[in-house]
């Protein structure tokens, strides 16, 4: 006997709204991703006039030539490499022991500095104060500049503090304690092993944040040998926009601007496609780490 539910007429109308919706959705998001790509191999004269509006036109991989040949994008690649490596790590040391001991009932005075932390989301010192601290401690053009002022985010820390809450057996934590574990051991042998989703969540939020990052970039690092892939690519943006304004000079100077416009047109979508990949290809597989992390947070907290 067949126990289906049959559909009603409403039910095939809701149907058809919902596939179209996400189909008009979908294509939103699509397009962009799709002209970049298209935009990234097709002559910048066709995408600049604007013929070049979804499909590549007259496909050149020019662009990608000077790229690879480029030494000042390939020296931004490889420190925001650094940076995110080293900055996701410094983020995680200390986001993960905060968020942990936050979570620990018996720790005394867990109230007062749960309060303090929460305060620094609502009121900061300001960009100027923050960059006096930062000169006066020596970190100008410095790799501690790009990692050490955002060493963490009260936010995660309160996101990973629910996921303490939620998802460690406290019975497990007594265990250890009867059995002689130290706090330090117990950490370390048990709640960090058990972690692994909400490590993960915490790793692709942060490392995600330095990739993109240029700001503290921008502010604290003058030495270009420092500058991350994205200040690189936004100097290339800037001198487009700078050509592109100037376009009414004469003379030699209005040629070498327009040359410069060129050359950053070619390149300017390819480094666009080089510097998202290490992202789409590392996402899939933190994805079901991610999902976990956050649902069991936001369910149980």
């Amino acid at each position: 006997m067949s126990t289906a539910i049959k559909e009603t007429n409403k039910d095939k109308v809701f149907k058809v709204f919902i596939f179209l919706f996400l189909t008009t959705a979908l294509l939103i998001v699509l397009y962009p991703l799709i002209y970049i790509i298209s935009a990234s191999i097709s002559n910048p004269a066709a995408v600049n006039s604007g013929e070049m509006w979804l499909l590549p036109k007259d496909i050149t991989f020019e662009g990608y030539q000077m790229i690879f040949q480029n030494d000042a994008i390939w020296r931004g690649y490889l420190n925001t490499i650094f940076y995110t490596a080293f900055g996701t790590l410094i983020n995680l040391a200390v986001t993960i022991p905060a968020a942990y001991a936050l979570s620990r009932k018996d720790f005394f005075g867990r109230n007062f500095f749960t309060g303090m932390f929460v305060l620094t989301m609502f009121f900061s010192g300001g960009l100027i104060p923050t960059y006096l601290v930062v000169k006066s401690l020596g970190l100008i053009d410095t790799v501690w500049a790009m990692v050490l002022p955002n060493a963490a985010a009260v936010w995660n820390i309160v996101i990973a503090r629910v996921f303490f809450q939620s998802s460690i057996p406290k019975g497990l934590e007594e265990a250890a304690i009867i059995d002689g574990a130290s706090n330090f051991k117990m950490f370390m042998k048990i709640i960090l092993p058990l972690s692994a989703p909400i490590i993960a969540v915490m790793a692709l939020f942060y490392g995600v944040g330095h990739w993109n990052g240029y700001f503290n970039a921008l502010i604290y690092l003058s030495d270009k040998d420092m500058y991350p892939l994205q200040l690189v690519l936004r100097e290339i943006l800037v001198l487009q926009e700078m050509a592109s304004q100037n376009s009414n000079m004469s003379g030699s100077m209005a040629e070498a601007l327009h040359s410069k416009q060129q050359l950053a047109a070619i390149i300017k979508y390819g480094v666009m496609i080089v510097s998202t990949l290490p992202v789409i290809i590392v996402y899939p597989f933190l994805q079901r780490f991610f999902v976990k992390g956050v649902m069991i947070g936001s369910l149980k907290g």
